[in-house]
């Protein structure tokens, strides 16, 4: 099939003939009743993004790689289309299935771009997700970033290729871009509108172990830095949004810091949480907060709750549901569930039994739970096995009043 870059069980007839329509019907009403606190059984959902695909050998003979994959905007938005294929033809979930009525593409540099912005390093190894190479090391000088003033929006090598990327799609869009007969679009989805955390991008700049060793030793030095680090990214997502024509407040905002795992409550109150405040001030609404974090740090999660207002918490592992929900409250949304690694083949029996432990544990009381992975399906993912879960997690997850 014209455009297959990776070996999806697929056939252009079969993709063409599909039809979906009953399912998708009973999706989109699942999620307006959810919206409405009326469904009568637990949404399912299960996350994934184009690493699922680039790194899993069985499935990428063309041996592409993540430098080639940031650095190439075709290459970026056909593995984008295959990741849509395989999501909408292959993966279990209530999410739409079947052909669009336009393929939506994005700007993805995975978890690198935030540091990069900042000057770091790009690394990458084959196999293997992108990283950094941190940059205020001891050896070097921890002060360098404070002394260059805040990084420029627009600039630095990953800004400047999305710009390109953006330039590069609009005219394929300008020439008619199709795949699979619909029409491709380019989502104002670019990733410096949005950040994956200030303590996470300090950890990644610093190194861990050093920040942690700032935190006893040199605190100043951690707020100075988280300091500066927050209005570099309040000042560049400002100016990403407007870019955009994304206004904010938002209804619905969001960001992620996964690296606050390791702090201490109150470690997290003095040396984050004003930061976290001064993003949802001026970037969300108070309705409705979002925040991402993977890892253990459900003991920060009341605290992130009371303090900033966020009643939307998506969780990744580990997590102890029941206890969650009694300490969140039956009106917070919790969007959870296994771990991701029990979705890899041979794990069924312990990814069954860990799902209906979470159903009975509580979690449901509210009815304000979405069951997904914790968090972000792996590579060389079983298809089966997250059919047996979706299957299973439908009966299971009734909802009573």
């Amino acid at each position: 099939m014209d455009g297959l870059i990776f070996k999806l069980p697929l056939t252009e007839e079969y993709i063409r003939n599909a039809n979906y329509e009953v399912e998708n019907l009973e999706i989109k009403n699942l999620w307006d009743e959810f919206e409405r606190g009326v469904h009568k059984r637990v949404p399912i959902r299960l996350n994934s993004n184009p690493k699922v695909l680039i790194l899993d050998s069985a499935l990428n003979y063309l041996n592409i790689q993540f430098k080639d994959y940031l650095y190439d905007p075709e290459l970026m938005a056909q593995v984008q289309l295959n990741w849509e294929l395989w999501r909408r033809f292959l993966l279990p979930g209530d999410h739409e299935h079947g052909l669009p009525e336009q393929w939506e593409i994005y700007i993805d540099f995975q978890n690198v771009y935030d540091a990069s912005w900042f000057g770091a390093p790009l690394v990458f190894m084959d196999s293997q997700v992108p990283t950094i190479h941190p940059i205020l090391r001891d050896d070097n000088c921890k002060m360098m970033l404070f002394d260059k003033g805040l990084p420029e929006p627009f600039k630095g090598e990953l800004a400047q290729l999305a710009l390109d990327h953006i330039e590069y799609y609009e005219k394929r869009f300008k020439g008619g871009w199709e795949f699979l007969g619909k029409p491709v679009k380019l989502t104002w989805k670019t990733p410096f509108g949005w950040t994956d955390g200030i303590f996470t991008v300090a950890t990644l700049l610093r190194g861990m172990e050093n920040l942690c060793m700032d935190i006893l030793l040199d605190p100043q030095y951690v707020h100075q830095l988280l300091g500066y680090i927050t209005e570099a990214l309040i000042n560049r997502m400002q100016a990403w949004l407007k870019f955009m024509g994304i206004s904010y407040p938002m209804a619905l905002y969001w960001f992620a810091d996964d690296a606050i795992q390791i702090l201490s409550r109150e470690q997290y109150v003095e040396f984050v949480l004003p930061y976290h405040k001064k993003i949802y001030q001026i970037f969300s609404k108070p309705e409705k907060r979002f925040i991402h974090l993977c890892g253990n740090v459900q003991h920060l999660l009341p605290t992130i709750k009371k303090e900033l207002g966020v009643n939307f918490f998506e969780t990744g592992f580990p997590v102890d549901f029941g206890i969650l929900r009694k300490e969140l409250g039956p009106q917070v949304t919790i969007l959870g569930g296994p771990k991701a690694s029990l979705f890899l083949k041979g794990y069924a029996r312990e990814l069954i039994s860990e799902t209906e432990k979470i159903l009975g544990s509580g979690v449901l009381k509210g009815k304000k739970f979405i069951l997904q992975e914790g968090n972000n399906l792996p590579p060389c993912v079983d298809i089966d096995s997250c059919k047996d879960f979706y299957e299973f997690a439908k009966c299971k997850g009734i909802l009573f009043d």
